[in-house]
Formats: C-alpha cells, sequence, structure tokens
C-alpha cells in the first residue's frame, strides 16, 4: 500500500504557495515607485544611511512603505508554511539526506522570523526617529540579510532537489 498525501496537503500547498507569490508580486508593485527602493533601506546597516532613506521619499512614499506591512506579514506566514510544507509533506526532498529535509522543512520559517524581526523594527524606525538606540538599525539590516540568504539558499536547495528528482 502506497502512501498518499491528504488531500489538504495539497491545498495548503497551493494556497500558501499561490498565495506568497501574489502578496509578493503584489507587494512588489506596490513598492515600485519607491526611489531608493525598499531593498535599500532593508541593508541600511547604520542610522545616517537609513535616515537619508527615509529622508530622502516624499511624506506619500514613506506612508506607501509604512503601509505594505500588512500585506508582509501575511507573506512571510504564506511563505513560512509553504516551505514547510514543501520540504515535510512532499517528496521532493526525499532523495536528501535527513540535514537536508531538516534545513529544507525549517529554512524559510526560519526566513519568516527574520523578515517578522526586520519588519517590526522598520515599523518603529519608520514611525518616529529614533537616535537614541543605533544598534537597532544593523540587527535590522542584519535580520534582512538573513532572510534573504535563507531565501535564496532554500530556493537553490528546491531547484537542486527538482534536478535530482529527474534522475
Amino acid at each position: 500500500m502506497s502512501a498518499r498525501r491528504p488531500p489538504w496537503t495539497l491545498v495548503l500547498l497551493w494556497t500558501t504557495g499561490g498565495g506568497a507569490l501574489a502578496l509578493f508580486t503584489g507587494i512588489a508593485i506596490w513598492l515600485a515607485p519607491l526611489t531608493p527602493g525598499a531593498l535599500t533601506l532593508q541593508l541600511a546597516f547604520s542610522p545616517r544611511a537609513f535616515g537619508q532613506i527615509v529622508h530622502w521619499w516624499p511624506p506619500e512614499h514613506l506612508a506607501r512603505y509604512r503601509a505594505h506591512f500588512a500585506a508582509d506579514f501575511v507573506l512571510l506566514a504564506c511563505y513560512g508554511a509553504f516551505g514547510w510544507l514543501l520540504a515535510s509533506r512532499t517528496r521532493l526532498f526525499a532523495r536528501g539526506s535527513a540535514a537536508l529535509r531538516g534545513w529544507a522543512a525549517w529554512a524559510l520559517p526560519l526566513a519568516a522570523l527574520c523578515n517578522a524581526l526586520q519588519d517590526i523594527l522598520h515599523l518603529w524606525l519608520t514611525a518616529a526617529p529614533r537616535f537614541g538606540v543605533p544598534w537597532v538599525y544593523p540587527l535590522a539590516a542584519l535580520a534582512a540579510c538573513a532572510k534573504w540568504v535563507l531565501l535564496a539558499a532554500w530556493a537553490g536547495s528546491a531547484a537542486r532537489a527538482l534536478l535530482k528528482a529527474d534522475d
């Protein structure tokens, strides 16, 4: 008797994966008018670099940036759940070692936690000037870097697993 995936697994995979793709696309379009872009702000390690970007934006751009966080929190929940489901409830990483399967299962949820930390800090940092806490800026940027590294590494692992599946 072969093990079959419960139908809810596929529904959750499609819902979280499709939701993440739709939200990412929508957020990218929403933030496209910002110059410098939101990614530049994410990677601003110093209060000065962060402040230069925020002060370069007109007030409506700062409001646009702050408005995207509601969708971004839903996005990080979607991609975190999608990564865990894909790695733990499908056969995509079945040919890999137990360590690879564990890594694949937890990489996107960990990226989502880093994303949540970065979002919380950016909401706080963009609400009012924060001159007395210079350590928060590099913490937010490190969280953003960790998020992007984890997302890229997971994507590479998934691509490699897909290529191995064809062997």
